[in-house]
């Protein structure tokens, strides 16, 4: 007998109009407070350290630009890659032109570019500004990194994206009544000109139950995996705080790397692959791209052995 206690729809209004011309998307919220927050920690992180303050904005600036452009640049490459022929303006605008102009604010971002994105932007930050080493800046970095990734699942699962796999009799489900009609579908199909009251109309209003009775329940893997994220930071938080291993170069970067990317592995399972042409493979496209990540990690955890450490 299937328990519908931890099932329930989810149907979210994803933004706040502001100035009648202007939304506020929750999911960029959530990349605000990831950034504002990690901020706050690198600042407390510096004032332990007795690191000069002076340092830590273009440190924020050099990690802001090249997560962004990471992400982006990694969901083109890995996942879409047809938009470097068909729609290429889209890759770094806000903005559809194939099949007519419109505004999509920045959509698809992946987590493994903004993992190598990362790892470039703090060299070349490390060649403009030459205190400690590229290790202790990656050592602490992935802290707020950890940190911010919890909020980026959140966004996720409010814009119902990188959604889970149907989940059957399994006692925890949602329904994603937006990413299973898409908003020109729903209009009409209820007859309904504004988009959310659309939406509204199929788990409120009984006349449109059939077009709800279709939808699977999934897994929400985004709950799934911000909920490990958070384990993620508060283990590294523990070796920074509480041990000597921030001491050891590349040990907290390379824990870093296996804990988050063996979660991805495992939570790729439940998800539904966001590669259709790779959806048959025995693992998915994360999957493999997790698997370079963890050995990395394994190797700065084990055997890494630093010539010299850089105080300067």
């Amino acid at each position: 007998m299937t328990t519908h206690l931890l099932k329930f729809d989810w149907n979210p209004i994803t933004g706040i109009d502001l100035l009648g011309f202007f939304k506020l998307h929750f999911y960029s919220l959530m990349w605000v407070i990831a950034f504002i927050l990690g901020w706050y920690i690198m600042k407390r992180i510096f004032t332990k350290e007795k690191i000069s303050l002076e340092y830590l904005d273009p440190l924020f600036i050099y990690t802001v630009l090249a997560t962004m452009l990471g992400a982006r640049l990694g969901h083109v490459l890995f996942y879409q890659s047809e938009l470097i022929t068909e729609d290429f303006f889209s890759i770094f605008l806000p903005f559809k032109f194939k099949g007519g102009f419109e505004f999509t604010g920045f959509q698809g971002l992946a987590s493994h570019g903004a993992a190598i994105g990362i790892i470039i932007g703090m060299y070349l930050y490390r060649r403009k500004y030459h205190y400690k080493s590229i290790l202790w800046i990656l050592d602490r970095v992935v802290i707020p990194v950890a940190s911010g990734a919890i909020f980026i699942r959140i966004g996720n699962f409010i814009n119902s994206e990188i959604i889970g796999k149907p989940s059957g009799d399994f006692p925890l489900g949602v329904r994603f009544i937006q990413d299973h009609y898409y908003k020109r579908e729903i209009m009409q199909l209820t007859g309904i000109n504004d988009v959310q009251q659309a939406y509204n109309a199929v788990t409120e209003n009984p006349q449109f139950q059939n077009l709800l009775e279709v939808v699977p329940y999934r897994h929400p893997s985004q709950l799934y995996e911000s909920l490990c994220y958070v384990f993620v930071f508060l283990i590294l938080l523990y070796f920074y705080t509480k041990t000597n291993k921030k001491d050891q170069p590349g040990f907290l970067f390379g824990l870093f790397l296996v804990l988050l990317w063996t979660i991805r592995f495992f939570i790729e399972f439940t998800k539904e692959a966001q590669n259709a042409e790779r959806a048959d493979w025995v693992l998915n496209t994360g999957q493999w791209l997790s698997i370079p990540f963890i050995l990395l990690g394994l190797y700065f955890m084990f055997m890494y052995k630093p010539k010299s450490v850089s105080n300067k």
